[in-house]
């Protein structure tokens, strides 16, 4: 396997690694961000929604030791890209949030990688070279063509599965989403200006309704889907769920939609992926969960036949980064 960088090292990248390493799918040959090491290495051996790293994790000089064997190195890119060329990777995982127009990505490949993995939605097609999501196209992936390619959004990765079995087993006329996502970084935890004025009040007190990506990152993959949506932050440190609601093309009922997705979750392409849940739970059942969406069943409806709702719970954090670092290792083989 090639080797894998990570350039970012903020909830996502932390994340990233953390899924890579505990499921043995690779260790990075280097870690890149703009802050110190020494600070970087307490965030991550001590997480406030993931708790303690079931390892030791100290620094030495522009190292980062995770166990008794795991040497990683930093570079303080605050000035520069890295020489990806010189340290020999093959992709960077670009978790900062700034590749997402094809200048940004670019400059990775100018500086020696071979694939850029961007950890965000592209602002347009023409910005990458696709968007891959793990169970619903990576078949679509060419090797020989795609260098710049996007994961989209953690609630695109959410509502992808959602979308695929809805349209492979009743057809979408039309649909329209809703999220409710924990804050982000994005908003601040007091009053005070922004440039998004709802963005404004303080994240941790306030429901902040906000526009969602997700429905242009879904029409990357499915361009005649036609669907719509908004996001609702409210004050949960991770943990969202999204809600579909969609006029499909043949009528159906709830037992018939439940019955589909769970057999969808129990086979290929989405098994792993996508997951059922049979009980009734809140938002804390899936912090620290893997499947990029569990479908509640017991929020599933139907109503006179061809008005289906469907809601996905989905760690915006864990579900995402794990499905990251898998995509990394798949284009780094």
């Amino acid at each position: 396997m090639g080797n894998i960088a990570l350039h970012g090292f903020g909830r996502i990248g932390r994340s990233a690694l953390k899924a890579a390493l505990k499921h043995d799918l690779f260790t990075p040959v280097s870690i890149s961000d703009i802050r110190d090491l020494p600070t970087f290495a307490a965030l991550f051996a001590v997480d406030s929604n993931y708790g303690l790293w079931p390892e030791p994790v100290q620094t030495r000089g522009d190292t980062l030791i995770i166990g008794n064997h795991r040497e990683i190195r930093y570079i303080d890119s605050s000035k520069s890209v890295p020489d990806w060329a010189a340290l020999g990777v093959d992709v960077v995982v670009d978790a900062t949030g700034r590749a997402t127009t094809r200048p940004g990505a670019q400059e990775h490949l100018d500086h020696g990688a071979k694939r850029v993995l961007v950890s965000a939605p592209s602002k347009t097609l023409q910005d990458c070279d696709a968007v891959l999501l793990p169970g619903i196209n990576m078949d679509a992936y060419k090797p020989a063509e795609h260098h710049i390619i996007s994961m989209a959004s953690c609630t695109t990765n959410a509502l992808a599965p959602v979308v695929k079995v809805l349209l492979e087993n009743f057809g979408i006329k039309v649909g329209f989403f809703s999220t409710v996502h924990a804050y982000t970084n994005t908003q601040s935890l007091t009053d005070q200006p922004m440039r998004d004025r709802r963005d404004s009040w303080a994240a941790a007190e306030n429901v902040i309704p906000s526009s969602s990506g997700a429905a242009k990152a879904l029409g990357f993959i499915w361009p005649n889907l036609t669907i719509t949506g908004k996001a609702y932050r409210v004050p949960v440190r991770t943990g969202s769920i999204v809600e579909l609601n969609a006029v499909v093309e043949r009528s159906t009922s709830t037992d018939e939609v439940r019955e589909a997705f769970r057999q969808a979750a129990n086979s290929a392409p989405l098994n792993g992926i996508m997951g059922v849940l049979e009980e009734e739970f809140a938002s804390s059942r899936v912090v620290g969960e893997t499947h990029s969406s569990l479908i509640d069943l017991p929020l599933a409806q139907v109503l006179d036949g061809t008005l289906v709702s469907v809601a996905a719970w989905y760690d915006n954090e864990m579900g995402y980064s794990t499905r990251l670092a898998e995509t990394a290792k798949v284009l780094a083989s």
